[in-house]
């Protein structure tokens, strides 16, 4: 199995711009990926809500919405799934979510359970976290989803064997990437899991420079370089030929 860490740009509230660098990420990935992954909120941006829940509700997507068909159908048209995180509405609820297509249906979908997505003392009810940490199957191989701050919340809720990906938006400078937090977010993620696939998106305002590993017992094995687009491809051994 081979997986493509996206690490790509996005841009506040543009969701047709976002959808265009998921296209773009899935027509160079031609014959190189089975499954493409982005980062936390990439399909909204991090930013893109104001903390009104009347403005909000319209930026937010429910599973059965044009937009996810959209995105259902490109995993048809150019035979690569999708994993991304966006902002979901369900009911009068607003969660930070990740999502998996494949094959043109919702495989699995996570609600994030830590709260720091939000400005929460500013928010009410309408925003809610997830309750569920459950790992799905892809190819055969168990996987676990975090979003961001439950690796650093609540690390003992997802200790797994399976594989973690663990989509994420921080703004760090790079030389804080290099001088702190490559250091610390390996430690972190193997309190969870073994081997771990991160994935932090570009921006621009604020602006982000990625920081997109592949990390395994602890220690970066793979990384792509800050402020460029690029994707990292994994290979992912079937456990039953490992």
């Amino acid at each position: 199995m081979k997986i493509g860490l996206v690490q790509y740009r996005y841009i506040n509230n543009d969701i047709a711009f976002n959808l265009s660098q998921i296209e773009k990420a899935m027509i160079s990935s031609r014959n190189k990926a089975d499954l493409l992954c982005f980062g936390e909120t990439f399909l909204q941006g991090f930013d893109a809500l104001n903390w009104s829940f009347e403005n909000d509700r319209n930026i937010a997507v429910t599973q059965g919405s044009e937009i996810i068909q959209r995105l259902c159908d490109l995993t048809l048209r150019y035979g690569i799934d999708l994993l991304f995180g966006y902002i979901e509405r369900d009911g009068e609820s607003l969660y930070s979510s990740c999502m998996v297509i494949e094959k043109g249906r919702i495989l699995h979908n996570y609600r994030r359970v830590s709260i720091g997505w939000k400005e929460h003392s500013i928010t009410d009810d309408h925003y809610r976290e997830g309750t569920e940490i459950t790992p799905f199957f892809y190819h055969g191989r168990k996987i676990l989803l975090a979003l961001c701050g439950d690796l650093w919340e609540y690390p003992e809720l997802f200790h797994t064997d399976a594989l973690m990906i663990w989509p994420v938006y921080v703004d760090f400078t790079i030389e804080e990437w290099h001088e702190e937090f490559e250091q610390e977010y390996p430690k972190q993620a193997l309190l969870a899991a073994d081997e771990t696939l991160m994935i932090n998106s570009l921006t621009d305002s604020p602006k982000a420079v990625g920081g997109t590993f592949h990390m395994k017992n602890g220690r970066i094995i793979a990384k792509l370089p800050y402020d460029t687009e690029d994707i990292l491809y994994v290979t992912i051994r079937d456990p039953s030929h490992s």
